[in-house]
């Protein structure tokens, strides 16, 4: 189903910078695979997927929650 997180972005995972998504929480799989990869993350914003486009760059603040978008 499209929007959900499948276990094949665990092979993905070291090389991303910092993790969005749409739905979940501090115990959701994409929250925990961050925390265990050491990779900011901001989980459940809602629209993260449908406002944010390939090569934007952004900051990711996962301790604040927040999402800028730089370029």
């Amino acid at each position: 189903m499209p929007g959900h997180f499948t276990g094949m972005v665990g092979v993905l995972f070291p090389s991303v910078g910092a993790l969005v998504t749409d739905h979940g929480g501090t115990l959701s799989h994409p929250a925990i695979i961050a925390r265990e990869y050491r990779v900011p993350a901001v989980v459940a914003t809602g629209v993260g997927t449908t406002e944010l486009h390939d090569g934007q760059i952004v900051a990711v603040d996962g301790t604040a929650g927040t999402v800028e978008v730089l370029e």
